[in-house]
């Protein structure tokens, strides 16, 4: 949550040539109605079912970039159905980055797991996260710092250099 997968998922579809999809993005529209919505209805283990789903369904695609929640690797055996479907990237910048990433207002408000922390209840659930998340994301083929996606120049760049990475590793 905060790595920026969004940010970054959207430049580097354009610089690969493929479609972007956003997890989060696709649950909604699948389901008509918000991922607050959704936990508020079902709950998160009812929303970690749709986003099995969803992310099952999203990567039939060809030639698509998708930036999954901060969660999905952790459930469902999904960074196993992910490795076998596509190459995997796992984002990492340090935990105060995060934390000025996810305390803006406009992000707080769409977070169901933040939005009624306190600042520190909210670094203290990012270093959490990351600590119990880490041994699902350590899977994956790649792992790419994100830190410098402040800006749409240093993410034009970073997403240029990630792409070089994946054409690497689809070269090998």
């Amino acid at each position: 949550m905060g790595s920026g997968k969004t940010t970054l998922g959207e430049v580097l579809a354009v610089e690969l040539g493929c479609t972007f999809i956003d997890l989060d993005d696709y649950i909604e529209a699948a389901n008509g109605c918000t991922i607050k919505e959704i936990f508020a209805r079902i709950g998160e283990d009812g929303f970690r079912r749709i986003e099995h789903e969803a992310i099952i369904e999203a990567s039939r695609g060809e030639n698509v970039v998708i930036a999954c929640g901060g969660g999905t690797p952790c459930f469902y055996n999904n960074m196993s159905s992910m490795n076998s479907r596509g190459i995997t990237v796992h984002l990492t910048t340090s935990e105060d980055v995060l934390y000025n990433r996810l305390t803006l207002p406009e992000q707080m408000a769409k977070r169901p797991l933040i939005a009624s922390k306190t600042p520190d209840e909210i670094r203290q659930f990012i270093h959490e996260s990351i600590v119990k998340r880490l041994p699902h994301y350590s899977q994956a083929q790649i792992t790419f710092d994100s830190t410098d996606i402040e800006t749409a120049e240093a993410n034009a760049a970073t997403a240029k250099i990630l792409a070089d990475t994946l054409r690497q590793h689809l070269s090998v």
